[in-house]
């Protein structure tokens, strides 16, 4: 049976200091693993196309959730490193390309697809690979490269190929973390064109929405921040399952709003939202909805 919801992308060791000094130690991150266990908890049932060595413990950490993986000698390892200037990212090692030769077939017929890189390992061909899907595309692995002292590096805008991926998808979803201020509007203008909906999240300043021709602003739900890490994975996610149950990509952003202010609230994957969680937080915040904006800056 195909998965209501498919993301494909690296699963990632985010590796952390060990208290006890024997050396670092890891939890799982990345898109794939923040999309599909939301996906998961808000009922729907969800797989993830990935690649990671065989010793990564991916059925433990995310349990009744289909995995697949590409064939690979090496996990993908990430170290984040958080300033007053924001975060910065170390690439430690990386797994292999995830294309379609490791999708099964009957995962074609998938009713929604997050497409998830996080440093350039999903091949473009994947995105014509689902005609029923409702497709969306976190820009964030395509816009960001690996120096040569690990370091992740964000790309200028204009050096991504997007029409291949974007042609065949719906949603766009990129965060001003990957997307240099002064070059954001005319790549959202540029990118808009490919899709229906376009979702720039900016952290605890909210999230701007362009949906067929309009933009709107969304605040962020009051949270008590801990770690940002996977709040945009996790608005992603909820918007689209939220969209494609209503069909409304305003009432889609306030619900994938809320939802990732639980995901700050928390380090790492422990406390992924469920839709009772949600439904009383935006109870909690009726003041909290989409107002009309002028641009992606408004």
């Amino acid at each position: 049976m195909p998965p209501e919801f498919l993301v494909a992308g690296h699963t990632v060791q985010d590796l952390i200091p060990d208290p006890a000094g024997a050396g670092p130690g890891w939890r799982l991150g990345g898109t794939a693993s923040y999309a599909a266990l939301v996906a998961k908890r808000l009922g729907l049932r969800t797989a993830v196309l990935t690649a990671a060595a065989p010793d990564l413990p991916l059925d433990e950490a995310l349990p009744a959730i289909d995995i697949v993986r590409a064939p690979s000698l090496r996990s993908t390892q990430f170290r984040n490193v958080y300033t007053a200037q924001g975060r910065v990212q170390y690439v430690q090692q990386r797994a292999a390309t995830i294309d379609a030769t490791s999708l099964p077939a009957d995962w074609r017929n998938a009713g929604i697809v997050l497409l998830g890189p996080v440093a350039g390992e999903v091949d473009d061909d994947l995105a014509v690979c689902f005609p029923q899907a409702l497709i969306g595309v976190s820009a964030q692995g395509w816009l960001r490269r690996v120096g040569p002292d690990a370091r992740v590096q964000p790309i200028p805008p204009e050096s991504w190929q997007a029409e291949p991926v974007l042609r065949p998808a719906h949603m766009l979803f990129v965060s001003d973390e990957d997307l240099p201020a002064s070059r954001a509007e005319p790549a959202l203008v540029r990118w808009s064109a490919h899709v229906e909906t376009l979702v720039f999240t900016r952290a605890d300043r909210g999230a701007q929405v362009w949906h067929r021709g309009g933009w709107r602003h969304i605040d962020a739900f009051p949270a008590n921040a801990l770690d940002p890490t996977g709040a945009g994975d996790v608005f992603a996610a909820a918007y689209l399952i939220r969209y494609r149950e209503t069909g409304d990509p305003w009432e889609a952003a306030r619900f994938a709003a809320c939802a990732a202010s639980f995901t700050v609230e928390s380090v790492g994957l422990a406390d992924a939202p469920d839709r009772e969680m949600i439904e009383a937080r935006l109870q909690e915040h009726p003041e909290i909805v989409c107002h009309p904006a002028k641009s992606a800056e408004d």
